[in-house]
């Protein structure tokens, strides 16, 4: 009898239209997606921080999303959210150690950036074109989390 090990690196792809309800779609698919590859430990973290991204990329674009779960070995995930705006906020725009102070107490929002610092083990942004001929093609926010760094 052959055993056939699975692979621990693993894609996941997912378009998501310019709805409200985009957000609570993502956070569907990866907790499926999660929950079917063994990753409960970091269930919770990835849930939070998609749905962020996610929400943020409603909120200030105008078109369509993408969310990209990828399982990069040794229980180690990056998630990718692209929208078709070019601004990258920060911490993604700053440097690794450069830190966003977290929102008053009386703001309604601005706190999503700051959970991304606080629980993801590495983020990052790109930038995918804001000029005359590069057609607004937007920007990829990426975080990471779980396993070794």
């Amino acid at each position: 009898m052959v055993t056939v090990a699975l692979p621990d690196t693993w894609v996941y792809a997912l378009r998501l239209p310019h709805d409200p309800r985009a957000a609570r779609v993502a956070r569907t698919t990866v907790r499926a997606a999660l929950n079917s590859h063994g990753m409960a430990e970091v269930l919770d973290v990835v849930e939070l921080l998609t749905s962020e991204l996610v929400t943020n990329a409603y909120l200030h674009a105008k078109g369509p999303a993408s969310l990209r779960l990828t399982a990069l070995g040794e229980g180690r995930l990056r998630v990718g959210v692209w929208d078709s705006h070019p601004y990258i906020p920060a911490p993604f725009a700053r440097p690794p150690g450069d830190r966003v102070p977290p929102a008053s107490l009386g703001t309604v929002g601005g706190r999503g950036l700051f959970l991304v610092q606080e629980f993801a083990d590495a983020w990052g942004g790109w930038s995918l074109g804001d000029g005359l001929l590069d057609r607004g093609a937007g920007k990829l926010l990426w975080f990471e989390v779980g396993g070794r760094c």
